[in-house]
């Protein structure tokens, strides 16, 4: 069998995967060996980075910082040598999806730790959240609302069981606020007014929305947040925080008048550093919101991201439903999408060596999203309805999705039709130059074999890849009945030949 359609389900019972969660305070990786359905955590490593102290204000990253984070990434990636790249998931957050040409350093990180990281949005982020948390809950089903504090942001999201309702992340964090605030160390009563009014501007125009939504238990989950809840001399993991405890605790920040004099009961020297930042953030937060308690959860995004990876090494893969979602969103033609995906990966499995080894794993499954998307642009116009497309999949929050999954999907979309844009091809990071073009092309000549949107059609066609270009197969009787459909392939053979493609049609008997 072709490996790029090997399914993901010749898996074995017993397995390990680790994930990796690039954060702007903090690094922090889990091992975790599933053993059918069982998990176990074999082994967790935190370091604080604080990569966001090294952003900035033109976006890039400072020398220490990157020097800080790839020696860490070494360190991570000793841990994670031996495991396969699909076993593991690692992530990076708000500060690298500020940072100015990250690209570069990601692909020194990604060389360091010894796995590809991607950049997720902040809504992907928020969703991986809520999944770890609510590993922590019961089957009950209340209304959730759970904040995560990180360095460079904050993600709120509301949701009953395992569906989040409401997901939303603003630029907030501990790190941030710190920098913006009590940079020089001091900690003053106007300084502290000036950092919760600040956070709570940021936080006006979803506050309304949040209020009204409602829920039943707010729990928070993040480093910022548990040691605001031990700070406040909380003895077991299942006391709350108050409002008033987090006026205790400003009223002794601001007492000791420094960062340096701070003493709090079971803050770490790296975390004292940040805790002014974060209290703020909690503290506007609970004003904004009206939030009268919190629990704290010991999970967040690392659990969250070892579930998704779990769900995608078992066939139950996010994105999909992120696809389904975007689907009835722009109310695209689902029936002609999946005729389009059909012969577009049966295309690709009859060309045996039209695949990447590297890529070939996701390729498949990127080609058939893009298929079942390639129509998503009508929603705005007709003309030029694949660009339109192009920018709704940039741009849209896709569940599951990274940033570099959605610009390959996009790519996908946008050359399905029309020219042929190389440059296009050429701004994907360069693992997914070849595979992204081969997949273009078979997507195109799916795109044209269904033309006619019969949805009882089943092109008797197939494709051959060899030194000499590429040779489609089409029965002779099939292809004479269809004039447009042999004019669309000769236009199509001119448009790749522009790209240096060379693409054949013959005939067949049936």
């Amino acid at each position: 069998m072709n490996p790029l359609l090997e399914s993901p389900l010749r898996q074995s019972a017993s397995q390990t995967v680790a994930a990796v969660d690039l954060g702007s305070n903090s690094f922090h990786m889990i091992v975790v060996r599933d053993d059918g359905g069982k998990l176990h955590v074999v082994d967790r490593l935190k370091e604080s980075v604080r990569l966001a102290a090294g952003l900035s204000e033109d976006g890039t990253l400072d020398p220490d910082s990157c020097a800080r984070a790839l020696a860490c990434l070494e360190r991570f990636g000793q841990r994670l040598r031996g495991l396969r790249h699909d076993h593991v998931r690692a992530v990076g957050t708000n500060t690298l999806r500020r940072a100015r040409g990250a690209d570069d350093f990601i692909a020194r990180a990604s060389e360091a730790l010894g796995h590809p990281i991607e950049v997720i949005y902040g809504a992907e982020e928020a969703r991986l959240i809520y999944g770890g948390v609510i590993q922590d809950l019961g089957t009950d089903s209340p209304d959730r609302l759970v904040v995560d504090i990180g360095g460079g942001s904050t993600e709120l999201i509301i949701g009953a069981l395992a569906e989040p309702k409401l997901v939303e992340s603003v630029s907030l964090g501990a790190v941030v606020q710190m920098q913006r605030f009590f940079a020089d160390g001091r900690i003053t009563r106007k300084g502290w007014r000036a950092a919760v009014m600040d956070a709570r501007l940021t936080l006006e125009p979803i506050a309304r929305a949040y209020r009204d939504a409602g829920w039943d238990v707010a729990i928070g989950a993040s480093g910022s947040v548990k040691s605001i809840l031990r700070a406040a001399g909380a003895e077991r993991a299942d006391e709350t925080i108050t409002p008033d405890s987090l006026d205790m605790l400003a009223r002794a920040m601001i007492k000791a008048g420094r960062v340096d004099k701070l003493s709090l009961p079971g803050v770490s020297d790296d975390r004292r550093v940040i805790f002014p930042g974060g209290l703020a953030v909690l503290t506007a937060i609970f004003e904004s919101l009206e939030v009268q308690s919190m629990r704290v959860s010991d999970k967040a995004l690392r659990e969250g991201v070892v579930a998704d990876l779990l769900g995608r090494l078992h066939d139950h893969d996010a994105r999909e439903q992120g696809v389904k979602s975007a689907s009835g969103r722009y109310d695209v033609d689902r029936g002609q999408g999946e005729r389009v995906a059909d012969t577009a990966i049966r295309l690709l499995g009859d060309a045996d060596d039209y695949y990447d080894e590297d890529t070939g794993p996701m390729a498949v499954r990127l080609l058939r999203w893009a298929a079942l998307l390639h129509e998503i642009g009508l929603a705005i116009s007709h003309k030029g309805y694949h660009k339109h497309g192009e920018y709704i999949l940039r741009n849209a929050d896709l569940q599951g999705f990274s940033r570099a999954d959605q610009a390959i999907l996009a790519t996908l979309v946008r050359l399905h039709r029309g020219r042929f844009r190389v440059d296009i091809l050429d701004a994907l990071a360069p693992q997914w130059r070849v595979t992204a073009e081969r997949l273009v092309v078979v997507l195109r000549l799916a795109v044209i074999l269904h033309r006619g949107r019969n949805p009882q059609a089943v092109p008797p066609a197939r494709l051959q890849a060899g030194k000499g270009g590429l040779r489609l197969l089409c029965e002779a009787d099939w292809l004479a009945e269809r004039p447009l459909t042999r004019a669309d392939l000769t236009r199509e053979a001119e448009q790749l030949a522009r790209a240096g493609i060379t693409l054949k049609t013959s005939f067949i008997d049936a």
